[in-house]
């Protein structure tokens, strides 16, 4: 699986995709392995992705998929891997001509241990009530990482109640109790013990929380450019805990070097700390998923 130049190729699709860090953090991995594998960014809507997945010869490896096309892409898919069907949410997508592994295209998701291993790097080891900003396939993944971290229920902000029903069955099959609202009516309580806003870079924040909420609640907001985002900022401010979705890409980013080279999100890499250590510094962070003290 190489191309003219002997290199393996893979790629993160999506749209808008310039802002990706995603080639970095791949780039600082593949270093690390001593792998000459090429990884690029290509802008691909919902309509391109068909011809482009078809036109991936026998030297691509895999891609890395982020909005819109994470349910898009499941029809071209021969298999998809438990959190991927569990959410219908898939970011990652291998090809293996292996004759051992009859799939040509695999599909995984590896956002929710992404946000488990970044909140987890955060301190942030259990939860009991999380409220999930928006309903989109990474509000889905929010709701079974928020499952994973022992949470009872989760409560959805959205601006369209009725898009994102889809939702309660999912936490339900996780064991959690749900229930939808729109951003009029945020859960500004005591009882919320994570706040999760999977709202894309760049917009309007379309809900506040007073400062009391933000000084105690932590933050992960999955946006990462621009930074900081109108609701990080307000975090901030207010002295309380803000992850970016730095953290969350650099996580998520591992396991899919793990898929890529031994086609398991399970098998830790060679030296698999050190790995992780040089995609953390590739994009500015320290260990512990945090940025350093300015």
């Amino acid at each position: 699986m190489t191309d003219a130049a002997g290199r393996t190729r893979l790629a993160v699709l999506g749209k808008p995709i310039a802002h990706s860090k995603s080639p970095t953090l791949h780039a600082a991995a593949y270093r690390v392995l001593g792998l000459p594998w090429s990884y690029e960014r290509a802008e691909v809507d919902e309509t391109a992705l068909l011809g482009f997945v078809a036109s991936c010869g026998p030297e691509w490896r895999g891609l890395s998929l982020t909005m819109p096309l994470k349910q898009t892409v499941q029809p071209l898919l021969d298999r998809v891997d438990e959190l991927g069907t569990l959410t219908g949410s898939v970011n990652t997508v291998l090809f293996t001509d292996d004759p051992a592994r009859a799939p040509r295209r695999e599909g995984f998701n590896t956002d929710v241990p992404g946000i488990v291993r970044a909140l987890q790097g955060a301190g942030v080891r259990a939860v009991r009530h999380v409220q999930i900003l928006g309903g989109g396939a990474t509000a889905a993944s929010a709701i079974v990482a928020a499952g994973e971290l022992g949470a009872e229920s989760v409560h959805l902000s959205v601006r369209a109640p009725e898009r994102a029903a889809g939702l309660l069955p999912l936490a339900a099959s996780v064991g959690l109790a749900a229930s939808v609202g729109t951003f009029d009516t945020p859960r500004d309580d005591d009882a919320t013990d994570l706040l999760v806003s999977t709202l894309p870079g760049g917009v309007d924040t379309p809900v506040s929380f007073d400062a009391r909420f933000r000084a105690r609640v932590p933050l992960l907001d999955v946006a990462y450019d621009p930074w900081p985002t109108p609701l990080g900022a307000a975090w901030a401010q207010a002295g309380g805990t803000v992850l970016s979705g730095l953290p969350m890409l650099v996580h998520q980013a591992l396991l899919q070097v793990r898929i890529f080279l031994s086609g398991d999100p399970f098998a830790p890499l060679p030296d698999e700390a050190s790995v992780l250590a040089a995609m953390l510094a590739s994009v500015g962070l320290r260990d512990d998923g945090t940025p350093p003290p300015k």
